[in-house]
């Protein structure tokens, strides 16, 4: 037998080789790829920490309801580089900045698929959700009805009906391929912060009406701008 198969599992060491087994060369090697691995997932995870403090001057601007560019479709990111994380970096500062939860690209004027997303506001260590080009592959049957608000909506929140709970799949800050389940609050906050990407706002889903008109009229905002899917 080979000295990697040798039948007692290990190799003879050749008296004057001074070399190890390569069954020994290969365990040290696979254990080497998978602490690089484990470094670079750290790593990954600091990439995306931002002080979670308001800055004075955000460096991006959220647009708010009745601005067209939010009723656009976004489109896939092809390659997921450090121009990408930057963006979702620069979001990440402007929603910290508007006190907010989630928040979509083409809520800052730039249309691709891209969400990040934080529950934890308090926890400077917690790093934040970034999906990139995510997809709900699954929704419950059962179904929630809870308050929503939206940072392009300041200041109006009203009932929304969705799924209790998902699985969705996307890419992650360095575009790994990820797959999720979520339920509560992190599943209505996906899904509400998808719907960007299709050019829905919660108000389009909300199905009081009076409650509707009244919440956005005393926020100065026009009932014509809200788009029923409901």
């Amino acid at each position: 037998p080979t000295a990697c198969c040798a039948d007692n599992g290990t190799a003879p060491m050749a008296a004057d080789s001074g070399r190890l087994p390569c069954c020994i060369n290969a365990a040290l090697a696979l254990a080497g790829s998978f602490a690089e691995l484990a470094r670079q997932a750290d790593k990954a995870r600091d990439t995306m920490l931002v002080p979670k403090t308001a800055l004075e001057t955000p460096p991006l601007e959220i647009h708010t309801l009745g601005d067209e560019v939010l009723r656009q479709s976004a489109r896939r990111i092809g390659k997921v580089n450090e121009q990408v994380r930057e963006l979702a970096r620069d979001m990440l500062r402007s929603m910290y900045t508007a006190k907010g939860i989630g928040l979509a690209a083409p809520q800052v004027g730039i249309h691709q698929q891209l969400l990040v997303i934080d529950l934890d506001l308090e926890n400077a260590a917690t790093p934040p959700l970034v999906l990139i080009n995510p997809e709900i592959s699954s929704a419950s049957a059962g179904l929630d009805t809870y308050e929503e608000g939206c940072l392009s909506i300041p200041g109006v929140y009203l009932d929304v009906v969705r799924p209790t709970a998902i699985e969705v799949s996307f890419r992650d800050e360095m575009g790994r391929p990820r797959k999720m389940k979520a339920d509560g609050l992190m599943a209505r906050c996906i899904q509400h912060e998808m719907d960007h990407l299709n050019g829905v706002l919660f108000v389009d889903r909300v199905t009081d009406e009076a409650g509707l008109q009244k919440e956005l009229k005393e926020k100065g905002f026009e009932h014509q701008h809200v788009r029923s899917v409901a």
